[in-house]
């Protein structure tokens, strides 16, 4: 082996420190890269694992959400309706007070008008009552007692309007 170059003493040599050199590279630098890219791989899993969770509580949230929307639009809707009937009643109401004083108005009306029919029924009567017996004592020329005839002429006024009435 001396012709080719190699001294056993030199190889050996050689090979012990490669020896040394690999073990200590595999103790010093292999093992520590080793776990250290096996705990990179483990918090890249883990996060992977977190993504996923997070990314399925935000379909389950957005879930939540469109259901307190609906919700909110029905309890809405509920509302308007319960508002729409409150005004609706509210305004048969005063519909119907409305009516009733105008009912009263016309009432109150009816009897003032009547009120005030019988007073110019009773003035004409008065005021009848007077011509005629003014016109009596013109025919007869001699004054009537004034009071009874004035009674014979209220009598006969009283019957002439019961049987304009029936």
């Amino acid at each position: 082996m001396g012709d080719l170059g190699i001294h056993l003493g030199g190889l050996l040599t050689q090979l012990i420190s490669f020896s040394v050199l690999a073990f200590l590279l595999y103790k010093l630098l292999y093992g520590p890269i080793v776990r250290m890219l096996d705990q990179r791989s483990e918090r890249i899993k883990a996060s992977l694992e977190a993504a996923d969770r997070a990314r399925a509580e935000a379909a389950s949230s957005a879930a939540q959400v469109e259901q307190e929307i609906v919700n909110a639009r029905q309890e809405g809707q509920a509302l308007i309706a319960q508002a729409r009937e409150a005004a609706g009643r509210l305004r048969e109401q005063e519909e119907a007070h409305a009516r009733e004083q105008v009912e009263e108005m016309l009432e109150r009306t009816r009897a003032e008008i009547q009120r005030e029919r019988n007073a110019a029924v009773e003035e004409l009567r008065r005021e009848f009552a007077g011509l005629a017996v003014l016109a009596a004592e013109k025919v007869v020329e001699r004054e009537l007692d004034g009071t009874r005839h004035r009674e014979l002429i209220d009598s006969v006024l009283e019957e002439g309007f019961s049987q304009r009435r029936n």
